[in-house]
């Protein structure tokens, strides 16, 4: 049965070292076990600070080892500073020596496709299919998630057609309630093939979400509380997010 964790910090810093930490040793032992590693990034604050702090652990990781996804991004110019994708490069890429060939972005909206989101989405069910044939996505080694205090996930909000999806492992969404409404997102079934679920919450305005998905909600009320791992689930909160748990 897989493992539920609730990995309690002080505040955001705090959390984010010890997820880091954690990651290192996750990698390494992928890499260590079968030569490689897959993992799914996230935006958001937590989510791109726990990158930039990975710089200082890059002799850890064997960065042209590692598969590079993303559970969502915005369907934005490739430029465009909200783009996911962006962020990542600027806080970690970009300084590591990944294979650019293991590093798997969601098309932008001035990309090969233009603005037709459809084929930007299967094109990109088709690079997960490739790389994981019949089973149709990755067994990530970890997953990394942010949350919204709606408890969102990737692009997955509460009560839409995408959060409800249970067949396709990657939508498109054009109708986000949080701007920009255009996105393309894995769903919950992509998310659940993962070893390792992590999420990354802070601050009080996320309390009322993270304690809804620890006792056992709604995933279409709730969307973070669908996202689990098949080895471990891992809730990283702060105090704060945490301050409605028992």
């Amino acid at each position: 049965m897989a493992e539920l964790i609730v990995s309690q910090h002080s505040d955001v810093d705090a959390l984010v070292a010890a997820a880091t930490e954690r990651f290192v040793d996750i990698v390494a032992a992928a890499q260590a076990e079968r030569g490689s590693a897959c993992v799914a990034l996230t935006g958001g604050g937590a989510g791109i600070a726990m990158l930039q702090r990975l710089r200082d652990h890059s002799d850890a990781i064997d960065w042209a080892n590692v598969d590079i996804y993303w559970g969502d991004d915005r369907f934005l110019p490739a430029d465009d500073p909200e783009r996911n994708e962006k962020q990542a490069r600027e806080a970690l890429l970009n300084f590591v020596p990944v294979d650019p060939n293991r590093v798997h972005p969601m098309a932008p909206s001035d990309g090969e496709f233009g603005d037709d989101i459809e084929a930007a989405t299967a094109a990109y069910a088709e690079i997960l299919r490739a790389a994981a044939g019949d089973d149709g996505v990755p067994e990530f080694d970890v997953h990394l998630l942010g949350m919204g205090p709606e408890a969102h996930i990737n692009s997955l909000f509460p009560h839409t057609a995408a959060v409800r999806e249970e067949s396709a492992y990657v939508v498109a969404v054009t109708d986000s309630p949080k701007p920009p409404p255009t996105r393309i997102t894995l769903t919950l079934p992509a998310v659940r093939r993962a070893k390792q679920v992590w999420l990354l919450v802070s601050g009080a305005g996320k309390a009322e979400a993270t304690a809804a998905c620890l006792n056992g909600a709604s995933s279409d009320d709730w969307p973070a509380a669908g996202a689990t791992g098949s080895v471990a689930t891992v809730w990283f909160v702060d105090d704060a997010a945490a301050s409605a748990l028992p």
